[in-house]
């Protein structure tokens, strides 16, 4: 079984990048960070990797997405409520997010997502029950 999980993505400007993390909120694990990359704790066993693009092409041998034209994964982070997807999405536009589209309500989940200031998608969801998720 897996004890955590490293989602690393490239960073265009890794300060603008870390800014935006911390204004949503998350914390920094300074074991990982440093002046190439950096750590966001998104849950007790999930951190988010930005590192800037040369350093990120040390772990591909494939270019990295031009995330102007295309979308290479949409991560989903999930919420307790509703309450909570809206207060994060508020955060991540006031954060220079762009949020293409308006809230979803699908009964069993309610749903919002953004694009940070690299490129990468991002979809909040809070589910009808914890169990659903």
């Amino acid at each position: 079984m897996h004890q955590q999980i490293f989602i690393t993505l490239p960073a265009k400007d890794l300060a603008r990048t870390k800014a935006f993390w911390q204004a949503l909120g998350y914390g920094l694990d300074p074991k990982f960070s440093g002046d190439n990359a950096v750590s966001v704790i998104l849950g007790e066993h999930i951190r988010l990797m930005l590192a800037n693009e040369e350093t990120f092409m040390h772990f591909s041998h494939k270019a990295v997405c031009d995330t102007s034209q295309a979308l290479e994964v949409l991560h989903a982070l999930s919420f307790d409520s509703r309450e909570h997807v809206d207060a994060l999405i508020a955060k991540a536009r006031a954060a220079g997010a762009v949020v293409p589209d308006e809230a979803e309500d699908h009964g069993f989940m309610y749903a919002q997502g953004f694009y940070d200031p690299d490129g990468h998608g991002w979809n909040c969801c809070a589910w009808s029950t914890p169990a659903d998720c």
